[in-house]
């Protein structure tokens, strides 16, 4: 199989379409069309599925896809390690971390690492959804407590737990009454918050008067005295020992853990291995205490 083929399918499939892919390199549109269909010919089946205006992967262009892509980066980085003696750092590095996170984190985060690895093109995505590595291009994926993947493999970097917190102006919770509240999704029934609070574990009931889809957003209201909400310790540390918002109890639940995702059928490239050490580096401890001081700097 011509390996240079196999790097222009793949370098269209990534991208979508032979003029986009075309741009991106600063290739012919016409030589990597007249090389995939070289490609086609010596495989005997379609890789791409040609409409009036759209490109699409076949089952088996989809299969080639999935399979040569992650190898075909390996090698090209390989080369470049090689290259350069295994002393430099480079070359595109594409992460997905949470929209809150991101927020929060990761403009300072990223900038520190550009700072330390200027040959690195770093390029960060701020999303919640699922993403998919292999299809994206993803390097690295930043998720909350993710679901188990088989075909993804990484490590906690931090630990955070979530607390009911209030006004001091809003009355504590008692005989039983709901008190308002301000949560991430509308809902006109009452919720019971099971809490461990310093005198033991009790249960907070909740009517939500204000939905906010931010949590920064959430932690303003609340600021403001509208109502209570489950919050993560990190964000409101700083309330806390100001005085500015007053503890309600821990939430009982599982904790918020944060992972470092990347493909199990990939080798640890050398920037994968450079921003995970980063993280490591940014919070040694990965504790909620540290996240908070690394937010408020």
């Amino acid at each position: 199989m011509d390996l240079l083929a196999l790097a222009d399918f793949n370098l269209v499939a990534r991208h979508g379409g032979f003029g986009k892919a075309a741009r991106e390199a600063g290739r012919p549109k016409a030589t990597l069309s007249r090389r995939v269909a070289e490609l086609e010919a010596s495989l005997d089946m379609r890789l791409f599925e040609r409409g009036a205006r759209s490109l699409k992967l076949t089952e088996e262009g989809r299969a080639l896809f999935e399979r040569t892509g992650l190898l075909l980066t390996e090698l090209e980085e390989t080369a470049t390690a090689i290259a350069s003696g295994g002393r430099t750092v480079r070359g595109r590095l594409r992460i997905s971390a949470p929209v809150f996170f991101s927020q929060t984190v990761m403009g300072k985060l990223a900038a520190g690492f550009a700072l330390r690895y200027p040959e690195v093109r770093l390029e960060i995505t701020a999303e919640d959804r699922a993403v998919d590595m292999i299809e994206e291009a993803y390097d690295l994926v930043i998720r909350v407590n993710p679901q188990p993947d088989a075909n993804l493999v990484g490590r906690i970097f931090l630990r955070d737990r979530s607390v009911v917190v209030a006004s001091p102006s809003l009355p504590p919770p008692g005989d039983g009454k709901p008190v308002p509240a301000v949560t991430r999704e509308a809902t006109k029934q009452i919720e019971a918050w099971p809490v461990m609070s310093p005198s033991g574990p009790s249960t907070v009931l909740a009517k939500s008067i204000l939905s906010l889809s931010s949590l920064l957003m959430i932690r303003d209201a609340v600021r403001m005295g509208v109502g209570a909400a489950r919050l993560p310790l990190s964000l409101v540390s700083p309330d806390l020992d100001a005085g500015t918002l007053v503890h309600w109890g821990d939430v009982q639940g599982p904790e918020i853990a944060l992972w470092a995702l990347y493909p199990t059928r990939r080798l640890l490239g050398a920037r994968v291995s450079a921003f995970l050490d980063y993280l490591r580096e940014a919070f040694p401890r990965g504790t909620p205490d540290e996240l908070a001081a690394y937010v408020g700097n």
